[in-house]
């Protein structure tokens, strides 16, 4: 049984008070069906609701239909992991910090790559994922046809358009970039020569992204009650602890 999960129990003489039902992707190592406790992220989650004796539920969908059925399905409260933008805070009430994501470029070894300014980027072919948050500048210039970019629907997608030559470089999360080289046995022996570019794009914050309606915003006050007991650095630590080689648990892709 997992570090997280044992601090999970809930007592048959304490029922849940609320049911999260929360929408997202697969995005380990923050969250997915395959991972302990359902990933980072939603093992935070779902320590921090029982500490209000709540229920967590996560359906998943491709990113761009988990953010619109978080924001409208009346059967679920809201969507998560969402970076923190201040356009965002008109469509949802944001929860507290989960954790932080740390953005940046991958690239291949062969390649030439380099950059410190966002209009370096100018020059190289950039694979991103649909409706992710990349950063407000370099999502800007994006939208002003300044940087080229190409689409794809999912961030082993865009690790595999890399691989391909389809793209020069990729804008990925540093521990999803860690966790697919890892785990993802569908990618070829080119992934090592897969490099992470040592200047990070972007560090995002990652909240719950609740309904912007009434019980939207009691669940969020309820939630961060819950959220502020916990001390997320130490979860993080021992969560990844769980993950290194030889410990394994029933859910886990080791």
């Amino acid at each position: 049984m997992s570090i997280i999960l044992t601090s999970l129990h809930v007592t048959a003489e304490s029922a849940p008070t609320d049911r999260l039902r929360l929408a997202s992707l697969d995005w380990s190592p923050y969250v997915s069906p395959s991972l302990p406790d359902e990933g980072l992220v939603a093992a935070i989650i779902k320590a921090a609701a029982q500490k209000n004796q709540s229920e967590v539920n996560i359906a998943y969908f491709p990113w761009s239909r988990a953010v619109q059925v978080g924001l409208n399905d009346a059967n679920f409260v809201g969507y998560f992991p969402a970076f923190y933008l201040k356009e965002r805070e008109k469509s949802c009430y944001f929860s507290n910090t989960l954790g932080n994501s740390t953005v940046g470029f991958a690239s291949l070894k062969n390649k030439l790559f380099d950059w410190q300014t966002l209009q370096d980027l100018q020059f190289y072919y950039i694979g991103v994922v649909q409706d992710y948050a990349n950063g407000e500048e370099f999502d800007a210039l994006v939208k002003q046809h300044i940087l080229r970019t190409d689409t794809a629907p999912s961030d082993i997608s865009n690790v595999r358009k890399l691989l391909a030559g389809r793209v020069d470089v990729i804008v990925i999360d540093k521990n999803v970039l860690r966790q697919l080289l890892i785990t993802d046995n569908s990618l070829d022996k080119n992934k090592l020569n897969i490099v992470f570019h040592t200047k990070e794009l972007t560090n995002f914050s990652m909240h719950i992204c609740f309904q912007h309606t009434a019980r939207g915003l009691r669940l969020q006050k309820t939630f961060n009650a819950g959220l502020n007991m916990l001390n997320i650095k130490q979860l993080e630590n021992q969560y990844f602890l769980q993950l290194q080689p030889g410990n394994t648990h029933k859910n886990s892709t080791h």
